[in-house]
Parts: C-alpha cells; structure tokens; sequence
C-alpha cells in the first residue's frame, strides 16, 4: 500500500500543544518539537519528569511542565497532543477524548493511535524537509535524513535568497513567472 499521508508544516508558535509524558520519549518528542518551532507553546504533564528533560526545556520560556497525572481537562484549549509515557491505557484514553474533541493526536510508537506521525527532518537555512516511512521504520528515515544532510550543500540558502529575489523581480503573469522559474532551476543539480 501507499503512504497515503499528507505532508503539512505547522506554525506550532500559533497553536498549543500538549505532551503528556516527562521520560526519555517524551524528551524526544518536545526536543524535536523545539529543534523546528523554538517558540513553540508547549505543556508537559506527567507525575515523573526526567532530570534532563527539565534540564532541556527550562531553556525555552513558552515550555511550560506539571508534575501530575493527566486530567481530562488537560486537552481543552490544545491544538495537538502527544502521548508518550508508557501506559498503554491511558494513551488510549487520551486518543479517544482527542477524537471527541477533533484535536489531532500523537501516540508514541503506536501508529495505529496516531493522527499525524513526527517525522524525521533535513533542515538547511530557510530549506525544511520532512521525510515520512508511514510509521514503518524511523531508523530508515534517520539514515535518509543524514543522506540528504550531507548531499544538500550548505550555501542552499544563498541559492534561495537569489531565486526569492528574482521572483520578486518578474513580470507577467503567473504562468509567466513559472515559466521564467522553471528555465532557470532546470539545470539545477546537487552534488557532493
């Protein structure tokens, strides 16, 4: 079958997300969210939290934790939310209450609960890219992530700086200006 997924980027310093969970996932998890989004709104909840999760997200003002079980209040006004704990039942609580709600969720190494998976990303400069194995293999994305690290060179952003300045210059149309675009990237190549 296809990877039927539709790929999205969000503004997650607009929206409001929940991580239910405070150990080595959920580490992960707000760590990869804050890589992308550093003014992200976040809220953390669990009745345990790692030491190097606090550590980690008392560097990030809009990061804010309680040291508590979850609450089925916890998901209003929540835009996202991520189970990453090890308790089984309650990510499947959390996931039927989100659903209730229509709020998108995230069940750590469960795909089955999720509503969108947190993908392994190639970023350089203004350039983002998300790769996606539909839950099947993290790893394998990771190793395409570094492939795509090393292979994409590192002056990409003054490459996109020059081609945003000459789309601001053109004349014409749309079509025209698509046309102008695609004859100047076509001979566009990347190599080591």
């Amino acid at each position: 079958m296809a990877n039927t997924l539709f790929p999205i980027f969000l503004k997650l310093d607009q929206l409001n997300t929940l991580v239910v969970g405070g150990g080595n996932v959920a580490l992960e998890k707000v760590s990869a969210i804050l890589r992308n989004a550093p003014n992200a709104r976040v809220t953390m909840i669990a009745p345990f939290f790692r030491e190097d999760t606090l550590e980690f997200i008392k560097k990030f003002p809009l990061v804010s934790f309680e040291i508590r079980e979850f609450l089925e209040g916890d998901l209003d006004g929540r835009d996202l939310i991520i189970c990453a704990t090890d308790n089984v039942q309650l990510h499947q609580k959390i996931k039927i209450l989100a659903a209730s709600q229509h709020l998108l969720c995230n069940v750590a190494d469960t795909p089955d609960l999720c509503d969108f998976y947190l993908g392994s990303i190639v970023q350089k400069g203004d350039l983002k890219i998300a790769i996606s194995t539909n839950g099947k293999s993290p790893t394998l994305a990771k190793r395409i992530r570094a492939f795509l690290e090393d292979l994409i060179p590192m002056d990409i952003q003054e490459s996109m700086d020059g081609l945003e300045a000459y789309r601001k210059s053109l004349k014409g149309d749309f079509e025209a200006k698509i046309k102008a675009l695609n004859e100047l990237t076509k001979g566009l190549t990347f190599r080591k």
